[in-house]
């Protein structure tokens, strides 16, 4: 071969790669710049307003407890966050619209034990599956209850109750705040504890089975303690004893069932704000730190308390077997007390 030859084809490949460079060029240019692009959206987390979705109706005390803390995060996340209520359907409505929702951070949900387990164990068709279906950011407390009696109730105890109900089998019966709910469950663990069979009277809400309470037509209710507490103080109803194992802020010499001896007793809604399944790492972690930092906060933490609301920090890491633990157990009560939804 010619040294010109050769030159020539020297110089046809050097234009050659000359113009694959200018023409992937700008490709990589905008590729990189994408890439930056796509880094600087997650960083900048969040750019928009965030919903938290509340599963129940306004002015319960789940309600309160995500409206202070949508509050705090707003603070903290630099963004608003806002609280939307889609109740309904014992909170699968709520909870299945952010089943859905796109994970990227802009749609949480405030949920509870009976979101996630309780309404699993005793329904027959789930629109989710609560084990899999949302990405945890943190169980961050409970809402304790009350067993509450009507003043004319000759009753000062749960051991007066207890002696009354077995004088009078026919005489009693308890109030909750719906079928398949804590109240109900909580009922159930007392028929269960003292083997006694108190009927019960499900209600479509806390108000209802309060007022009838109030009324005298019903004798015995299990309600939050945030419902329970101004009614106690004006002397409306008497309360007995609270459901959890650590007696209330506001309710301080009312006893746990437990102290009472009922070992093991504890029927309490704990609280979990959580997202869809698929939330990115990073997003994931700002709400996680935003959330950490706000019930640290000494005085926000003794307002929830002030709900009746006990707080603690769990990111429940082990939310899949956790869940599915939870309403293997929630069945097995729901079987031995024959409770169902409507």
């Amino acid at each position: 071969m010619s040294q010109n030859h050769c030159s020539v084809s020297v110089r046809q490949n050097l234009l050659r790669f000359k113009g694959l460079l200018r023409s992937a060029f700008p490709k990589l240019i905008a590729s990189g710049l994408l890439s930056c692009a796509a880094l600087s959206a997650q960083a900048a987390y969040p750019e928009q307003t965030i919903t938290l979705v509340a599963p129940f109706p306004a002015g319960g005390a789940a309600d309160v407890i995500a409206r202070l803390l949508a509050k705090e995060l707003s603070d903290k996340l630099g963004k608003s966050v806002v609280v939307e209520n889609k109740s309904g359907a014992g909170s699968t409505i709520g909870a299945t619209y952010v089943a859905n929702a796109k994970p990227d951070g802009y749609t949480i949900l405030l949920g509870s034990n009976s979101t996630f387990v309780l309404n699993p164990a005793l329904m027959e068709k789930m629109p989710y599956d609560a084990s899999v279906a949302f990405d945890p950011i943190a169980k961050i407390g409970t809402l304790g209850l009350a067993l509450i009696v009507n003043p004319n109730v000759p009753a000062k105890s749960v051991a007066e109750l207890v002696a009354l109900i077995k004088a009078n089998p026919d005489k009693y019966s308890y109030g909750s705040y719906g079928n398949g709910t804590t109240s109900n469950f909580a009922g159930a663990l007392f028929n269960h504890f003292t083997g006694l069979k108190v009927p019960h009277i499900p209600y479509k809400g806390s108000a209802p089975a309060m007022n009838d309470l109030i009324g005298g037509q019903i004798p015995i209710a299990y309600d939050t303690i945030l419902a329970t507490t101004p009614q106690a103080r004006n002397g409306r109803v008497r309360p007995l004893a609270v459901t959890g194992l650590q007696r209330s802020a506001l309710l301080p010499n009312v006893p746990t069932m437990d102290e009472l001896g009922y070992k093991g007793y504890e029927a309490v809604a704990w609280q979990a704000i959580v997202g869809p399944k698929g939330l990115p790492k990073d997003v994931k972690e700002r709400l996680q730190k935003a959330l950490s930092d706000v019930i640290a906060d000494p005085a926000v933490k003794e307002r929830m308390q002030q709900t009746g609301f006990d707080v603690f920090w769990n990111p429940m890491s082990d939310w899949p077997q956790a869940i599915r633990a939870e309403i293997v157990e929630a069945r097995k009560i729901a079987a031995q007390a024959n409770i169902k939804v409507d």
